[in-house]
């Protein structure tokens, strides 16, 4: 109560910080005459002049309100679209790295231009980050002219670029890009051997379109970049053609709730005789058990079409298993599930079983999105997870007011007994809003779903059009004409992201499709409509206008979900696609007491109901304790699966740090700082064993250090007796002295920086990359055995913590003696070149890959143009040219 008497009297948190940005706003209105009276070449000059300002030392929030007067401006003659103000407080949030709340059908693709323009001007990039490469593309294209025409570049992310397209698009004022191209260009570049070779160029700022798809629906999968095992893939086909002999709720059970799969006891010994085993639970038969925990999870709760597609490849041999996201319907073309779970779905579906991989690099949404400088994301439904957001990412959720009032009706969930009663209804009510020539979208949650009751639409003989996973490169211009009279649009959860249903259908979108057919020109040069585009939008303005009138008397756009979704989050989004920008609308839930969600979470107790009041397949229940029972699922749902990320979350806080700590020593090594490196293991390993083999009270081991001195320096030079009676500290000092003197006299015998030099990059970075490889080996198998750990009373993550740090500091002390020990052995031969070739200096190189074994040299004048020469060389005891 108290809380509430305060809210009245001060305001919220939210009315407060609105207030606060209300005051900008009004600077940026008042400098719109100004802005307005420039000419086209004054208003592009803007872009140097705010540059100018940031490099003098101004700093971004001292420019704001120019920069966001100047981006509106350009807009309203580029894109003829001009910035509501509340567009403007929402791109402040955005650049104050905030979350910015936003309805749908508020424009958040035009807010995001003020924050992209204002921080691309200090020259350090900015990224807009897209939950599929069609909206990139889109999106960057579309914008793009606005940015171009303003005197900033724009590169687009997109699946199947080189590097060298990658590195030009980052390199861009602004970059457009997909969360998963993003992170896996992240992991590739720190797998490289080149500074020369990344393609991005660090972290200053982004805006994460769809904040909550990407950043917490998104965030339950690590990125895996992974490579290829030895492993034989025709037991994964053995065991799959047991499992159809097992019987669900005899030999296993099936928990739909935690997605987990249990052998009974029963089930044990049949599996056992099916597959020739004596004992699955034997350390020899893990692989096996394994193997048919994945094949029971795949034939019991993976299903197709609704959680994977099967395709054809692209190169047309044969097929392939294409994951479809749970959260957005869409197609996820080159991701795997992990732990031999994919391996399992191929050889059910009968395709071509691809080997399980081994992790070579990988890291979460959560701990790569936490390396941005600044970042904001937007979303028409975050309220609902600001917790997670504020306590994972530091992600503060403002909630931007709509531009016009909200007039949408949202009518209360109906449920019925059995999935037949519910798709009767939902036809029969399609039907009926049809011939009064109202729009409908309908909702489905899987590509299943959508087709069976396309199926039962076309015997009903109502015309309609299908929108999922299969059909998605047609997505905007399905979408776009969802709005006009009499259209029924069937569409999966990922149901018009990024494209605005406009009643009465979309001029542009029609205008695009024509222009098409009579092959015309969008665009000039300078970004701008052409005059003959123009007349074909205003043509097909008239004709949407009219139409916009009939649809408004219908009741405006109709919102009919046929389930509800294990996040709310899912079901708002739906929902939002009607009552845009003050249009009418309503929105309706179709629900069975057959739906997985209603099913699994609690449906019984309202299925007793129905039985207990006599109502039988064809009457709904239609009540707000329904409507409750069923939040309060979702919110079991929802809590589940935030516990499952802040779990996951933890335990890649411990990777992170030693990932961290790797790349930051690739890049070290990278930017050419070997020989500091090397001298300073090399001290750090000579204090190592005289604390190991030379204490400073008890018997010394001098003929362990001596032998173990001699296998990693190389050398018996030293008056091994004398360490006897010396102190730690001066041993120390005695042996570190010595052996930076024996590198140095290396060097000088050598006569060239550079060949050394080379060899210590090749061989440091061979060493710790195969180093690290085998540690994430490890800690995969760490991570799968540590949960058993609670079954002695013992915490699995204080335990991972402790162990993992073990292990990486054995990776780290045993790569360290590794280069050490090859680095003061390996004696590179000089340059052999043979009679008649020239070449100026040795230092002319050129570096290879890691899989070449060689250094290039370029030949100066007087030898034959265009030809390369290699050095004679020795790495890792192999001798060649």
């Amino acid at each position: 109560m108290l809380d509430n008497l305060l809210k009245k009297l001060i305001g919220s948190k939210n009315d407060r910080e609105l207030k606060r940005l209300w005051t900008k706003v009004q600077q940026i209105n008042a400098l719109e005459p100004e802005i307005q009276a420039l000419s086209d070449e004054a208003l592009k000059a803007m872009t140097p002049r705010l540059k100018e300002r940031l490099a003098n030392g101004e700093t971004l929030d001292d420019i704001l309100p120019e920069a966001f007067a100047v981006c509106r401006e350009a807009s309203r003659r580029v894109l003829k679209m001009r910035h509501f103000d509340v567009q403007l407080v929402g791109g402040m949030v955005l650049h104050e790295g905030k979350v910015s709340e936003m309805r749908t059908g508020e424009g958040k693709t035009l807010t995001a231009t003020l924050p992209l323009y204002l921080n691309a001007l200090s020259g350090r990039g900015a990224h807009l980050v897209t939950v599929n490469d069609y909206l990139a593309r889109r999106d960057a294209e579309w914008m793009g002219r606005l940015y171009n025409w303003l005197g900033l570049s724009v590169g687009i992310i997109q699946h199947g670029l080189s590097d060298e397209e990658r590195r030009e698009a980052y390199g861009s004022d602004i970059t457009y890009c997909t969360n998963n191209e993003l992170g896996f260009d992240y992991l590739r570049d720190n797998m490289k051997w080149s500074l020369e070779d990344f393609t991005q160029r660090g972290f200053a700022f982004a805006i994460v379109d769809e904040v909550d798809s990407i950043l917490i629906d998104e965030a339950r999968t690590p990125l895996i970049i992974a490579g290829s095992s030895e492993e034989d893939t025709s037991k994964y086909y053995r065991i799959d053609s047991m499992v159809p002999k097992l019987k669900v709720d005899v030999d296993y059970k099936v928990d739909e709730k935690d997605r987990q799969v249990m052998l009974t006891d029963d089930g044990i010994r049949q599996a056992e005789q099916l597959l020739g085993v004596a004992n699955l639970y034997d350390p020899s038969a893990i692989d096996t058990l394994h193997g048919l925990n994945q094949a029971l999870l795949a034939h019991n709760l993976y299903k197709l079409d609704v959680d994977y597609m099967v395709r054809p490849k692209e190169d047309g041999r044969g097929q392939e298993i294409v994951i479809v996201d749970e959260f957005t319907g869409r197609m996820m073309p080159g991701r795997r599930w992990s732990n031999g779970l994919h391996q399992a779905i191929e050889a059910k579906e009968g395709v071509e079983v691809n080997a399980e991989n081994q992790t070579l690099a990988t890291v979460t949404f959560q701990n790569f999105f936490r390396m941005y400088e600044k970042l904001g994301g937007m979303t028409g439904t975050a309220e609902t997870e600001a917790r997670e957001l504020l306590q994972i990412y530091k992600l503060e959720v403002v909630i931007i007011p709509t531009n016009k009032p909200m007039v949408r009706k949202d009518f209360a969930d109906v449920v019925y007994s059995t999935k037949k009663g519910k798709v009767k209804a939902i036809v029969e009510e399609i039907k009926e809003l049809h011939t009064k020539g109202q729009p409908i979208l309908v909702g489905t949650a899987s590509i299943e779903s959508s087709e069976f009751l396309a199926e039962e639409l076309k015997r009903a003989k109502v015309p309609h059009v299908v929108l999922n996973a299969k059909h998605h490169e047609k997505e905007a211009e399905i979408i776009a004409q969802a709005g006009r009279k009499g259209a029924v649009t069937i569409a999966t959860n990922m149901a018009g992201r990024g494209t605005d249903i406009l009643l009465g259908g979309n001029p542009e979108g029609l205008a695009r499709i024509e222009a098409r057919k009579k092959d015309i020109e969008l665009y000039d040069e300078d970004g701008l409509e052409t005059p003959e585009f123009s007349a074909l939008v205003e043509a097909m303005a008239a004709q949407t206008e009219a139409e916009k009138q009939e649809v408004i008397a219908a009741g405006g756009l109709h919102i009919l979900g046929t389930e509800r979704h294990e996040s709310r989050r899912i079901d708002n989004q739906l929902r939002g696609r009607a009552g845009r920008q003050g249009d009418p609308g309503s929105s309706r839930f179709y629900l069975s007491l057959e739906d997985d969600l209603m099913r699994i979470f609690g449906g019984d107790r309202i299925k007793n109901m129905m039985s207990t009041l006599g109502m039988n397949d064809e009457e709904p229940i239609e009540a707000g304790m329904v409507t409750r029972a069923i939040e309060r699922s979702q919110k079991r749902v929802e809590t589940h699966n935030f516990e499952i990320r802040e779990h996951l979350l933890k335990y890649d806080d411990v990777m992170n740090k030693q990932r961290i700590f790797f790349y930051n020593l690739r890049c070290d090594i990278l930017k050419g700082n070997t020989k500091e490196y090397v001298l300073r293991i090399a001290g750090e390993v000579c204090e190592g064993l005289v604390h190991d083999y030379l204490p400073e009270k008890g018997e010394r081991d001098i003929e362990g250090f001596k032998e173990r001195f001699e296998q990693l320096f190389a050398t018996s030079d030293l008056d091994f007796e004398a360490l006897a009676s010396t102190s730690q500290a001066e041993s120390i000092d005695t042996l570190t002295e010595m052996v930076r003197a024996a590198y140095q006299e290396k060097e000088t015998r050598l006569g060239s920086e550079e060949v050394l030099r080379w060899h210590e990059r090749v061989a440091i970075l061979q060493i710790i990359d195969s180093a690290w490889k085998r540690h994430l080996l490890v800690m995969d198998h760490l991570k799968e055995a540590i949960g058993f750990r609670g079954y002695g009373q013992k915490d699995p993550l204080v335990e991972y913590k402790k162990e993992s740090y073990e292990y990486f500091e054995q990776m780290r002390f045993g790569y360290e003696d590794e280069i050490i020990s090859y680095l003061y052995r390996v004696e590179p031969q000089p340059a052999y070149v043979p009679d008649g070739d020239y070449f100026r200096e040795p230092g002319d190189i050129h570096e290879l890959g890691p899989d070449e074994t060689g250094t290039l040299v370029d030949l100066g004048e007087g030898g034959q143009d265009g030809v390369q020469r290699v050095l004679r060389f020795n790495v890792g005891g192999i001798d060649g040219e």
